[in-house]
């Protein structure tokens, strides 16, 4: 894990921290009910946001740095191979050039985890034995969520068994269209009981969700019934993670941990391709939650293509000139 002193200086090495699992609560609906979103202020304070912070030079580096340390490397594709899983595992051991870390100063930088499907499961877990670096499997029936529920429960349960440290989960999107929060509260709670000791990330698929209202409403009923991360989207829905979500999502988290004193954590997936959007992102998350969810234990990127954009950065940053996009390969 990496500070976010200038990369000019070596990075410290600082102990894994991990934040207190989410047992739940009981489903309060009067809770529920009384989330609401103001989508014109929301859209007002997201509209904001791009040119409210900057960091440049040293900083920005720092922070791109940091942003890798906070990414779940992600593969997602019907032709997905072992031979392209395991370039990505180790491009996730390695997500930066040598030459370019010994240039800003930094070591032992990893991505927070690799995200693949439960088939990839034992090829990703055997390429990242001894990195510390966990396997997180996309389960019950990603990305529509429509098979038979116990199918979707025996899937969450092959991949625990199979190695994967953390499971992402997709919701019926049904319960939070007709209101059905106890329907969405019950299916997480057994969702969250199959993963044994594996974190549980609830994906919301906001962009089918149809409101700010509804992802705010989700987004308590998940936290309520265990979900350790609310996740914005599967990365298929034609819309995915956008600032006004993310608004309405850290919101709802923030609102638990005032009621609960439990910490959950936030995975923006989706449409995340560009360096500068990955600060703007990080930026939200210092303003709304604070420094403690700039950790892989409470914050992530879903991402592919933005570790190659961020690579860029950095070579710019190091030596001045912008190189192809092709000498940044995922695997």
């Amino acid at each position: 894990m990496q500070t976010t002193a200038t990369p000019t200086t070596t990075a410290t090495q600082l102990p894994q921290v991990q934040h207190q699992r989410n047992d739940g609560t009981a489903l309060d609906l009067d809770w529920v009910m009384a989330a609401q979103a103001n989508t014109s202020a929301i859209e007002r304070r997201a509209k904001s946001l791009p040119g409210r912070r900057s960091v440049k030079k040293d900083y920005q580096a720092a922070w791109l740095c940091k942003a890798i340390s906070l990414m779940d490397l992600t593969t997602l594709s019907g032709d997905d191979s072992e031979g392209r899983v395991r370039r990505l595992c180790a491009k996730a051991k390695q997500p930066v050039a040598q030459p370019i870390l010994e240039a800003l100063g930094m070591t032992g930088l990893t991505t927070g985890a690799v995200c693949v499907y439960h088939d990839m499961v034992p090829t990703a877990v055997d390429a990242l034995a001894g990195s510390g670096i966990p396997v997180a499997a996309v389960s019950t029936g990603f990305p529509a969520g429509l098979s038979p529920f116990p199918l979707r429960i025996a899937e969450i349960k092959e991949s625990v068994k199979a190695g994967a440290e953390e499971i992402d989960i997709v919701i019926s999107r049904r319960h939070a269209l007709t209101g059905n929060w106890q329907a969405l509260y019950d299916e997480m709670k057994e969702m969250r009981a199959a993963c044994g000791d594996a974190h549980v990330k609830a994906i919301l698929a906001t962009g089918e969700l149809g409101t700010l209202r509804n992802v705010a409403r989700a987004s308590l009923v998940c936290m309520m019934a265990g979900a350790d991360f609310i996740k914005t989207s599967t990365g298929k829905e034609p819309v995915n993670a956008t600032l006004p979500v993310t608004l309405t999502m850290i919101r709802a988290i923030r609102d638990y941990e005032d009621r609960t004193g439990i910490m959950v954590g936030y995975k923006p997936a989706g449409g995340i391709s560009m360096a500068k959007d990955a600060l703007v992102y990080l930026a939200v998350i210092k303003d709304e939650l604070g420094d403690r969810w700039l950790q892989p234990d409470l914050f992530r990127f879903g991402a592919s293509s933005l570790l190659g954009d961020i690579e860029r950065q950095l070579e710019h940053h190091v030596t001045g000139a912008y190189s192809a996009s092709w000498r940044h390969a995922i695997g």
